[in-house]
């Protein structure tokens, strides 16, 4: 089957199978047993059946959770495995970035390392020497290139890695989790390079966990699921769904954080409606933040606050300027928000004062909780948080 002119990637029904061996054969004595006894096998089916094309010009999406197929899918893409069934085709130059610094050598520079991996990408010598001042620029390495690269810690490799990939200018390009690792000032110009990526048309597949940057960049997305895919085309979609596939283990990971928190500020979150405690809530419905004090003695105010998990300050309000003048006396009070914020995860801080600006108390790691989205509710909005507005 050739592929159209406009088809950058085109995987017809691809099917991938591992035999796994059910006795491990750590001698000869256990290789020469196993043999007589016919060593039972078991097949491991990874991919199911999966068909897409990516355009070219496509940002394209690739999201699932762990032992969904993803690993293996690039592996085929990349031709590092051949499928059980079915073909890839591939309109024109790929470059896999699946393991960033593989081909690193540990004892070598990291002068030596870059040109050692643009040797590995293709480049020559000559087109090293042209961009390699750059690498080292944008890597913000140029005190340490002439270290060994043992003496690199992980982000630092990781940087370097990326910065000589990113010279690549092949027909398309692969990334696998290249934001999970590095600092967030530099994740930030990795996402001005996938900024530019867009802009000039390239053709990208990124395998993702971070639902944000599918939803920023992406043209187009799937989810595997079990080795199928279970969603495919709009990215806010195949976001949201992802994040549903996700949510009832993120709900059981905060519910055991938020049990283990000890301090004199005890804070619960509950559905504002039916006063359940939860630690996920539906875009736009309320929460209720109920704090109480009974090993404090006399406060003059008490703040709450609450805070994307990756930091941003999202809001904080303090009972100062409640128009509720018994709070304080009761030790206890309650806040209700409505939740109109970005889908992801949260976190509350609490704070008591015994005068203005004295603090007493403070729980700066508060209970978690998640704001998630569904099909039947579109976000018509973009941002961290759904301001009131009019249009006049």
């Amino acid at each position: 089957m050739n592929i159209k002119n406009d088809v950058a990637v085109a995987v017809n029904d691809i099917h991938k199978e591992f035999i796994l061996p059910q006795h491990k054969n750590t001698t000869f004595k256990q290789t020469v047993v196993n043999i007589v006894k016919k060593n039972n096998k078991v097949t491991q089916k990874v991919l199911d059946g999966v068909s897409f094309e990516v355009n070219k010009g496509d940002f394209f999406g690739i999201v699932g959770r762990n032992g969904s197929g993803k690993s293996t899918l690039l592996k085929l893409l990349a031709g590092v495995y051949v499928p059980t069934s079915g073909d890839v085709q591939i309109n024109g130059k790929l470059t896999p970035f699946i393991e960033l610094g593989v081909g690193f050598n540990p004892e070598l520079s990291g002068r030596d390392n870059v040109y050692l991996n643009g040797a590995l990408l293709g480049f020559n010598r000559k087109q090293m020497d042209g961009m390699f001042d750059d690498i080292i620029e944008f890597a913000e390495l140029a005190p340490f290139i002439d270290q060994k690269l043992k003496n690199y810690s992980s982000g630092m490799q990781v940087r370097l890695a990326f910065s000589i990939a990113i010279k690549a200018k092949n027909d398309v390009l692969i990334f696998d989790e290249v934001l999970a690792v590095g600092d967030e000032a530099f994740q930030r110009k990795c996402l001005d390079v996938f900024e530019q990526y867009k802009a000039n048309g390239q053709t990208v597949i990124l395998v993702t966990h971070d639902m944000e940057t599918v939803r920023q960049f992406c043209s187009k997305a799937m989810l595997l699921d079990a080795g199928k895919i279970i969603e495919f085309g709009d990215p806010r979609k195949v976001a949201t769904k992802y994040s549903q596939l996700n949510q009832t283990e993120i709900d059981g990971q905060a519910e055991k954080k938020n049990a283990k928190i000890q301090s004199s500020l005890k804070v619960s979150l509950s559905d504002a409606v039916s006063g359940k405690a939860r630690t996920s809530y539906l875009r736009g419905s309320e929460m209720t933040v109920a704090l109480s004090w009974e090993d404090l003695g006399v406060l003059e105010s008490v703040g709450i606050n609450i805070f994307k998990e990756s930091g941003e300050h999202i809001t904080g309000h303090n009972s100062r300027f409640s128009t509720t003048h018994d709070i304080l006396d009761k030790k206890a009070c309650k806040i209700t928000y409505k939740l109109d914020l970005k889908p992801g995860k949260y976190r509350i801080t609490a704070e008591a004062y015994e005068k203005e600006g004295r603090s007493v108390e403070s729980l700066l790691d508060g209970p978690t909780f998640s704001v998630t989205s569904s099909d039947e509710t579109p976000q018509t909005w973009s941002g961290l948080v759904d301001v009131s507005h009019r249009w006049n």
